[in-house]
C-alpha cells in the first residue's frame, strides 16, 4: 500500500512453494484477509517471491494474464519481486545452496531475466519496479584468492549483461527496473562497506565503458543510467548482523549516489552474555534448526568481532563475559525479545526515522520468512503475523519524530 514514506508491503517468501500453482493457491489463500485488515479501501502492494520453475511457468502468455485478471480484480499490484532463493526454499536443507546457482552462472542469469520479463508486464504505470538478488556468491564456496577472484569477474560481467537489459527495457517501454542487490554476511559482498567498494572499485569502472559504446552515452549519462538500474537492496536485520551503523550507512550512499532499490524490514536476533550464560546458550539453542543459514557475529570484548558460519559453531565457542551476538535469523520485526533473548529491533525504528527524513527509497518490504521454522512458541497464524508486522510497520511510519 502507498505511504508517506513509500509503498509498504511483504515478501511472499514466507509462503511455501516451488512452482507457480503453489505459488498462486498460497496468495490466493492469504491476501484476501490480509488486504481486509491492512489496506480494504486502497489496492495493496505485493513482494512477490518466484522460484526459478514459478518463473517459467508465469512467462507463458495465459497463465501470466490469469494473474494480471486476479490481480486487478481483487485489488493487489506487485512492484518488487524476490530473485534471491533461486529453487527449493521451504521444508528442506537450504543453507548456503541458497546462493546456487550464483551469479557467476548462466543460470542465475537467463533466470533474473525473466524475473524481469514479468515484471515488466505487472508493473504499474508510472511506478518503478525491482528484483532482490544475491552478493555475487557465497565467500567460502572457493578454496583460494585465484578461484574467488575469477568468480567475482564472471558474476560482475553478467550483473552488467543484466544493466544492458534494464537499459534496453526503459529505452523500449519507458519502463524504470531496477536490480537490488543484498549484502548478506557471508556473501562476496558481506555488507554494504564491502558492497560500496566492489561498486566503485570494480563495476562502475567495467559497466561505464560498456554502456557508452552499447548506447552512446556520454560518460556522465552512462553512469547516471548505472546507478539508476543497479541499486541496493538494504536488509536491516543483514546490517544489524554485521553491527553496520545505520546512518553511517546511509552517509556512504548518499555519499557515493549508490540508491536504495528498497529496504528490506527485518529483525535479527541479538543477545547479550552479561549474565545467565548457560540460560541464555540453552534458549538459544531452539533456534538452532537445519533449514537456513544463521551467521553469528560476534563482538568480543578482548578481541572485536569475531564471525562464525552458522549458529552451531558460535554455540560450540568459547564464551566471554559481556560478550554481544548478532544472530542471521528473521524474527517477527514487531517483538523486542523472547525471554532472555532480544532482537534488533532498534536498528529497524532507527532506519524507518532515517528514510522518514531523507526518503532514500519508494520500497519498503517486510520479509520474515522463517515462520515455519520458529519456535512453536512464537508462532501464530501466517496471516495473522504478517498483518500484525503490517501494523507496527505502519504504526512506525504514522508516528511523529
Amino acid at each position: 500500500m502507498e505511504t508517506k514514506y513509500g509503498h509498504l508491503t511483504y515478501c511472499s517468501n514466507i509462503h511455501p512453494g516451488e512452482t507457480w500453482k503453489d505459488h498462486f493457491y498460497q496468495l490466493k489463500e492469504n491476501l484476501p484477509n490480509i488486504r481486509k485488515k491492512i489496506s480494504p479501501n486502497a489496492e495493496m502492494g505485493l513482494g512477490l517471491r518466484l522460484a526459478n520453475e514459478a518463473s517459467v511457468e508465469l512467462l507463458d502468455p495465459k497463465v501470466l494474464e490469469e494473474f494480471q485478471t486476479w490481480l486487478k480484480k481483487e485489488g493487489y499490484y506487485v512492484f518488487l519481486i524476490n530473485g534471491f532463493p533461486y529453487g527449493n526454499f521451504h521444508g528442506t536443507t537450504v543453507k548456503e545452496s541458497v546462493y546456487n546457482p550464483d551469479w557467476a552462472t548462466k543460470e542465475r542469469l537467463e533466470y533474473t531475466i525473466r524475473l524481469f520479463s514479468i515484471l515488466s508486464k505487472l508493473l504499474p504505470l508510472g511506478m518503478e519496479g525491482g528484483v532482490s538478488t544475491p552478493p555475487l556468491s557465497y565467500q567460502f564456496f572457493d578454496s583460494t584468492n585465484s578461484d574467488l577472484n575469477k568468480r567475482i569477474s564472471l558474476a560482475t560481467e553478467n550483473i552488467i549483461n543484466i544493466l544492458i537489459h534494464l537499459i534496453q527495457i526503459q529505452i523500449e517501454t519507458g519502463k524504470t527496473l531496477h536490480l537490488d542487490i543484498e549484502p548478506e554476511p557471508d556473501g562476496i559482498l558481506g555488507n554494504v562497506k564491502l558492497f560500496v567498494d566492489w561498486y566503485l572499485d570494480l563495476f562502475l569502472p567495467l559497466a561505464i565503458p560498456k554502456v557508452k559504446n552499447q548506447f552512446g552515452f556520454s560518460g556522465e549519462d552512462a553512469e547516471e543510467k548505472i546507478k539508476n538500474h543497479i541499486r541496493i537492496c538494504l536488509d536491516i536485520c543483514h546490517s544489524a548482523v554485521s553491527f553496520e551503523d545505520n546512518q553511517a550507512v546511509v552517509n556512504l550512499l548518499l555519499k557515493n549516489s549508490i540508491r536504495v532499490g528498497r529496504i528490506q524490514i527485518s529483525s535479527a536476533l541479538k543477545i547479550n552474555f552479561d549474565h545467565k550464560i548457560e540460560e541464555k546458550l540453552n534458549l538459544l539453542s531452539n533456534f538452532d534448526e537445519p533449514t537456513y543459514l544463521h551467521q553469528v557475529v560476534a563482538k568480543k570484548p578482548s578481541s572485536g568481532i569475531i564471525s562464525y558460519r552458522d549458529l552451531p559453531p558460535a554455540l560450540q565457542s568459547k564464551m566471554e563475559p559481556n560478550e554481544e551476538w548478532r544472530i542471521h535469523f528473521h524474527v517477527p520485526v514487531f517483538l523486542d525479545s523472547y525471554g532472555l533473548v532480544s532482537s534488533t529491533r532498534k536498528e529497524i525504528l532507527d532506519l524507518l526515522e532515517l528514510q522518514k527524513k531523507n526518503l532514500f527509497t519508494n520500497a519498503l518490504e517486510i520479509e520474515t520468512y522463517t515462520w515455519g521454522v520458529l519456535p512453536k512458541e512464537l508462532q501464530i497464524p501466517m496471516a495473522d503475523s504478517i498483518v500484525r508486522e503490517l501494523d507496527w510497520v505502519l504504526s512506525v511510519l504514522e508516528t511523529e519524530s
